[in-house]
């Protein structure tokens, strides 16, 4: 046998329409039918166990669990025959038990199963109208009894067992309602049907007696011992936001037309949406139905005259990724089960989907709405079409007829991503990163980004119907099929690079290999090509025109390309040419898969199970074959490291297989694979969250700050009633503590009275007890003499008693001897009796031999006489013998020559039937191709009538809308001007932008200027202060040479009466102060009136110079200007700060020397008048340097006047003229002015 086995890890996927196809077998552990099987499925562990069907199984049609869950029945077709099979749940894995057969009955599929409710017996019921009820000793493979159920019509069958009785079992289906009972080998109806039949789609048992059934109509009526006990009837469901839809459009509604239209609407769909009861299922408190397509209503029990009265409605919920999220809740719900402990509901759809529901928040939302809970995840409802992995990442893409696209995971048995679109998906294909993904639709071929939590188009393709599609190993390439062209585009700039024409069939498979320098693609005419990708050319090709391919592989290196289709035939071809070719044994191979050692071959089958072999390919059966799929294998994979098959089918499902490769070379792959871990998410989503994050984070302190408020406050009410309380407690306390002091002053009291009593007792006890004991001694005297009188009385009794014992004992003697003496006389008597019996039967023993005798010789008399006749018999018997002997060997050679013609005939047969397998096999797969060109004309005729349609309504639309299109001409136009004029705005606008950008630029650059400005005059600051500090010192110094000059002046006074010393004294104090003091004082003050008069016309200047450039540009901003104008105020501040503290300077300085001054006048009043002449000439020299700073500082001032004028018309004239991108504030000058003046 092969070396190579498989075995089911996880199965995603559920098989619809299956009676009892849900059911629980512990809390957590949940069994439904998927594939050829069931599969049990644990719901907080997410282990997966697969049950196998039997072999060349389509499918299981029905199910049933036993009631102690150990055991499992199911029905399905065994090679277009039906078979009925028993499962032994509690082994591992689940053990085929017993298979249930009758040659009685005719070959008719089970469609519904009950266990009862000890286990031992199985009910089985076919379709109607000719449908039977079968009851099974299931164990012993017995069938105890079967009866045949007629209904006017078919519909939907069940069958079911009381919960506490064997015997009883209840059917239901079109048109009937029967309740049988088991005894003596035969199924009797113990009730009558009354009143008009109803169309029962499913009962169940809610007691012994009561079952409660569920019609199309929408009644649920309950069964009471077969009779009808209560009856009542559901209203079509809608949803909670249906009914906020119609009650928001009611409002809306206003003209006649649109009510007409909305009456007509809502009429149409209250035909086409009837409530009927779907599915039912018995809990402890009542029971649970589906009255309309997505909801179940749960009933409780009342003892009111409703003897169940509706709780609680429990939708689907709406799924938000699917093309239509209200048809997505609007699912009819199949089945319906409890978990053993009523925890858990779950319930199936006709989409194969399974949803969950926990039953205790049913108590918590009593008036609310509640909604159930995908069992794990969605799954695909439909054929699925397309398949693929990637190498980053354990995941896996498939795409459905159902219209979605879905990435699973298969290392957690998880769905990652999902979403549906408008159009039907035919081909996937996953990017090596698994970051993206290529979808071919009906109308379109997308580029589709794998985001956190969606998918995103990022790229569109005009490829209609690709039906296949794939990326390069290394990512960097995709193929896409477009008719019987394949088309290869970078995936990096999306251009279309290459052409690769020259199939005339439907392409069904490309394969890329591993370097990707080459391409392998097949068809429907039989063709496979090998194309170089460097040159755009075919290298090879292989054409089998009688084979319809429907999938290839390529080996690792490239150089061996397997292929199936529809010949029935596994071939290896090489070298342009089929190298080997292995038979399917009555099969067609649709799937194939080789792994990536090259030791392994997989393939898919139409009937939807797996083999698995080893290479080199065998040439017998020598493969492992697994049941899984119940639909055609469409698409197979195998992953990178060899670990795990991947398959899919057109039942919908994917099973995921642990492969084992026995022979070796698994040791390999045994190491860990490290995955990528990376996700794509939109920038959008991020801020979205963030921002989110930012609200919840700030509600959160919200509530913090609010818990916190709530706790103080809650404390401070605590601690109120803590002092409240202790209050209490104290008063109370002081209350108990006098309460406690006077009763402890009565209990002393008490304890003295008690005292007294007991001293009192103690001495009438004392007194008691003295009487008491003289009394019982006089009454033990007494009974002592009593005593004494009892014993004499007794010893003379006894001496009486004893005489009369020996009295009777010799009485007794006496009778015994006169007994022996009667019963020895009559055994005498009898004894001479029984002499005489001896005698008479001896003389009849004589008689009766003499009789005998006489018999014996008429019996041989008789013998004699029949010995004669028989054997007269036997030679008449011989004689017919020989001539049946002599016919016999005629017929011999009879047989022998019909058996010869029968080997021929049976011989021909197989031929026959080899032929017609084939045909049949050609012939299927031409129905295919007739039911996909069916399907495909039909399309296109609906798409063409749907285009008349639309060309006739757009016909009536054009009609209409030619007498609107003058005006509309004319507010083009309109909308045209209004269009330019927007444009050049808007150019104007950018162009401004472009200007403020440079300006801001600019005005940077400025800000960096004043930044160097304000240090320059930092520093002046820093030179003014030295300057004071050297003022202070001159201050000093003069101050000093007054007092020298003084103390000079002085002593000159002592020379008054000699007038010449007297004048030779003050030219020296003339040459001494006045020359070297005034005339360096005067050129020092000039110098420096001088450096400050050109320090601020400088300044000025270079105000000046930046202003006006300023104000040549029109377009500049507010802030920018009032900025500049603040820093020009602040800056003319500090200067005019500067020049008061001059100003302070040089009137201390001018007074001082005023000082000086006088005091020279004064001498020079009392010297001579040469003296005075003398003196005039420096007076005068400093009245002139005095006169030329005022004139200095008036020049300033009318300066700074000039040039505030000039910024004040520059103003006027910015603000006159107005800005083209957007009116500017007006830049207002005159405050600045006015700070300035202030």
């Amino acid at each position: 046998m092969s070396a190579v086995v498989a075995e089911p890890v996880a199965v995603f996927g559920c098989r619809p329409r299956v009676a009892g196809g849900v059911c629980f077998l512990e809390d957590q552990v949940v069994l439904h039918a998927a594939g050829t099987g069931c599969l049990r499925l644990h719901l907080e562990q997410k282990w997966h166990k697969f049950i196998p069907g039997t072999e060349k199984s389509r499918g299981v049609q029905a199910l049933a669990v036993s009631p102690n869950r150990r055991y499992l029945a199911v029905s399905e077709t065994v090679a277009e025959q039906p078979s009925l099979t028993v499962y032994e749940l509690s082994s591992v894995p689940a053990r085929r038990r017993r298979t249930l057969t009758s040659a009685e009955l005719p070959a008719r599929e089970a469609v519904s199963l009950a266990f009862s409710p000890d286990c031992r017996y199985l009910a089985a019921a076919t379709a109607p109208p000719e449908g039977h009820l079968t009851y099974w000793l299931w164990e012993k493979q017995r069938l105890m009894a079967a009866v045949r159920v007629e209904a006017p019509g078919s519909g939907i069958c069940q069958v079911s067992f009381s919960p506490q009785d064997n015997a009883q079992v209840c059917i239901t289906g079109n048109g009937f309602f029967k309740l049988f009972k088991y005894s003596e080998g035969t199924l009797k109806q113990v009730n009558l049907q009354k009143g008009e039949p109803q169309n029962y789609l499913c009962h169940a048992w809610l007691s012994k007696e009561e079952v409660i059934c569920g019609t199309d109509t929408g009644k649920l009526i309950l069964f009471e011992t077969g009779e009808l006990h209560w009856e009542t009837s559901v209203e079509y469901k809608k949803t909670p936001r249906e009914l906020e839809e119609d009650a928001t459009t009611e409002d809306y509604e206003s003209s006649s037309d649109v009510s007409c239209g909305l009456a007509s609407e809502d009429n149409g769909s209250q035909q086409d949406s009837l409530p009927q009861i779907s599915a039912v299922a018995a809990y402890s408190k009542g029971f649970a139905c589906s009255s309309s397509p997505g909801v179940v209503l749960l009933f409780e029990k009342t003892k009111g005259k409703e003897v169940y009265k509706e709780s609680q409605e429990i939708w689907l919920p709406r799924d938000l990724f699917s093309s239509e999220p209200k048809q997505s809740g609007r699912q009819d719900i199949i089945c319906i089960c409890f978990s053993p402990s009523e925890e858990t509901m779950v319930v199936n759809t006709n989409k194969n989907q399974l949803y969950m529901f926990t039953m205790f928040s049913t108590d918590l939302m009593k008036e609310k709405a509640a909604y159930f809970a995908y069992l794990n995840f969605p799954l695909h409802s439909a054929s699925i079409t397309g398949l693929d992995i990637c190498i980053w990442k354990p995941i896996l893409a498939t795409c459905s007829l159902d219209r979605s696209v879905r990435i699973w995971n298969y290392k957690t048995n998880t769905l990652e991503l999902y979403k549906e679109y408008r159009e039907e998906a035919y081909t996937v294909s996953l990017h090596p990163t698994g970051l993206f993904c290529l979808v071919g639709f009906s109308d379109k071929l997308r580029f589709i980004s794998l985001l956190y939590e969606d998918m995103h188009v990022f790229k569109e393709f005009a490829v209609r119907k690709c039906r296949e599609c794939s990326f390069s190993n290394g990512g960097h390439l995709f193929a896409a099929v477009n008719g019987n062209v394949i088309q290869i585009y970078s995936s990096i700039t999306f251009e279309n690079i290459n052409n690769l024409k020259g199939h005339s069939g439907k392409i069904h498979a490309v394969k890329w290999s591993a370097d990707d320098t080459k391409f392998v693609s097949c068809d429907t005419h039989g063709a496979v090509y090998e194309w170089n990708l460097l040159t755009g050319k075919r290298e090879s090709e292989c054409v089998l025109k009688s084979c319809i391919y429907s999938s290839i592989a390529l080996s690792s290196d490239a150089k061996i390309i397997f292929a199936v289709g529809s010949d029935q035939t596994l071939k290896e071809i090489a070298e342009s040419s089929i190298q080997h070719e292995v038979p399917a044994f009555g099969v067609v191979y649709t799937a194939v898969a080789v792994s990536h050692s090259g030791h392994m071959v997989f393939v898919g089958t139409s009937l939807g199970t797996i083999r698995a072999m080893k290479l080199p390919l065998p040439l017998t059966k020598d493969f492992n074959e697994y049941q899984a799929h119940a639909g055609a294998v469409t698409k197979m994979s195998v992953t990178n490291d060899d670990l795990f098959l991947l398959t899919a089918s057109e039942d919908g499902s994917i099973f995921i297989w642990k492969v084992y490769d026995k022979g070796g070379g698994i040791l390999k792959w045994e190491k860990e694979v490290e995955y990528a871990e990376e996700v794509l998410i939109m920038r959008s989503d991020i801020e979205e969250k963030s921002q989110a994050m930012l609200d919840l984070q700030i509600r959160v302190k919200e509530l913090q700050t609010e818990n916190d408020y709530q706790l103080r406050l809650k404390d401070m009410y605590c601690d109120e009633k803590i002092k409240e309380l202790e209050e209490n407690f104290t008063q109370e306390i002081g209350s108990l503590k006098t309460k406690h002091q006077i009763l402890q002053a009565e209990k002393e009291k008490q304890e003295l009275q008690h005292q007294f009593q007991l001293s009192e007792l103690m001495n009438k006890q004392a007194r008691e007890v003295q009487q008491l004991e003289s009394d019982s001694n006089q009454k033990l005297l007494m009974e002592n003499e009593k005593y004494q009188e009892l014993q004499v009385k007794s010893q003379r009794m006894q001496e009486d008693y004893e005489k009369q014992l020996h009295n009777l004992e010799e009485s007794k003697s006496r009778a015994v001897k006169e007994l022996t003496e009667y019963y020895e006389e009559k055994l005498n008597e009898k004894s001479v009796l029984l002499e005489e019996a001896k005698e008479d039967m001896r003389q009849q023993l004589q008689a009766h031999e003499e009789i005998k005798k006489q018999i014996e010789e008429d019996e041989d008399r008789e013998i004699l006489e029949i010995k004669i006749k028989y054997e007269r018999q036997l030679l008449e018997e011989k004689e017919s013998n020989l001539q049946l002997k002599g016919e016999t060997g005629v017929m011999n050679k009879r047989l022998n020559s019909l058996q010869k013609e029968l080997k021929e005939r049976n011989r021909d047969i197989e031929e026959m039937r080899l032929e017609q397998q084939k045909l049949q096999g050609i012939i299927k797969s031409l129905e295919k191709d007739t039911l996909a060109l069916k399907t495909e004309i039909q399309e296109r005729a609906d798409t063409i009538q749907d285009k008349e349609k639309h060309i006739y309504d757009l016909k009536k639309k054009n009609q209409e809308l030619e007498k609107f299109k003058f005006v509309l001409d004319y507010r083009v136009e309109e909308f045209k001007k209004q269009i330019e004029s927007r444009e050049n705005d808007i150019k104007t606008m950018k162009e401004q932008i472009c200007e403020m950008e440079g300006e801001l630029e600019r005005f940077h650059k400025e800000s960096t200027q004043l930044k160097l400005n304000i240090t320059q005059l930092q520093q002046k600051l820093k030179a003014t202060d030295r300057e004071m500090q050297r003022e202070r010192q001159k201050k000093q110094n003069m101050e000093a040479l007054i007092k020298r000059f003084k103390t000079d002046l002085h002593n000159c006074v002592g020379f008054i009466q000699d007038s010449k010393k007297m004048k030779d004294r003050i030219r020296e104090l003339y040459t001494k102060y006045v020359q070297q003091s005034d005339m360096v004082e005067t050129e020092a003050l000039d110098t420096d009136l001088q450096q400050e008069y050109m320090r601020q016309r400088e300044y000025l200047e270079r105000n000046l110079a930046a202003l006006k450039k300023k104000v040549k540009d029109q377009e500049v901003h507010q802030a920018a200007y009032m900025r500049i104008v603040q820093e020009n105020v602040s800056l003319i501040k500090e200067i005019n700060d500067l020049r008061q503290e001059l100003k302070v300077a040089h009137t201390q300085v001018h007074d001082l020397r005023s000082t000086l001054r006088l005091t020279k006048k004064k001498q020079a009043i009392q010297d001579t008048a040469p003296s005075s002449e003398l003196l005039s000439s420096p007076a005068v020299l400093r009245l002139n340097a005095e006169k030329e700073s005022e004139k200095i500082i008036e020049m300033q001032q009318l300066e700074i006047q000039y040039l505030r004028d000039q910024i004040q018309e520059k103003g006027q004239v910015l603000a006159v003229q107005p800005l083209s991108g957007g009116n500017l504030p007006k830049l207002n000058l005159e405050r600045s002015h006015k700070t300035q003046q202030q």
